[in-house]
């Protein structure tokens, strides 16, 4: 069991020396690859070509930075927020002040989501109760239409043999249908 450590150990030091190897090659390979290039084109140039000629240049210096933003030198962090007396205030304050105060702040958005969900919940809870009102409401006057229904199908069917026994006897009497 030791012995499969050790060798799951040394394997694994292996890879990683690989992969160091492999990754410190594909950073400074291109750049090596280059230097190497242009070192060898460079020395056939300078083998061929006798001298290089001066460059002349009439450029203009470059600007400097206190000519583009005179007065961006003369800032400085420690000047950053000397004369504003709330910052001061807010820095005196010792760090142990400061968690107090964030927790009470984070307590009382707290409080207000809780506050705001209870409210939430209520009105959820009175709508509901509102609908299920409505839906009582509703059976019951489903039930009423359906027991009105029943009671009309069973005067109908009563109307019915009444009109049928009147015209059977209507028929023996002599009365025939037009």
């Amino acid at each position: 069991m030791t012995s499969r450590r050790a060798d799951s150990g040394a394997c694994l030091r292996c890879c990683l020396v690989i992969f160091a190897v492999a990754s410190a090659l594909c950073v400074s390979g291109p750049a090596l690859y280059w230097r190497y290039k242009k070192g060898f084109g460079h020395n056939s140039k300078i083998s061929s070509s006798s001298s290089c000629a001066p460059c002349i240049c009439d450029c203009p210096p470059p600007l400097s930075l206190q000519k583009i933003a005179p007065g961006l030198l003369n800032l400085s962090v420690t000047d950053c927020g000397k004369h504003d007396p709330e910052l001061n205030k807010e820095m005196e304050k010792q760090f142990v002040d400061l968690l107090t105060e964030e927790l009470k702040l984070q307590e009382a958005v707290s409080e207000e989501h809780s506050h705001h969900m209870n409210v939430t919940l209520v009105e959820a809870k009175r709508v509901a109760s509102q609908y299920q009102k409505e839906a009582e409401k509703c059976n019951a006057a489903t039930e009423t239409c359906e027991e009105a229904r029943e009671r009309a199908e069973a005067a109908l069917t009563k109307e019915r043999r009444i009109t049928y026994i009147w015209e059977q006897r209507a028929r023996r009497s002599g009365w025939q249908d037009d």
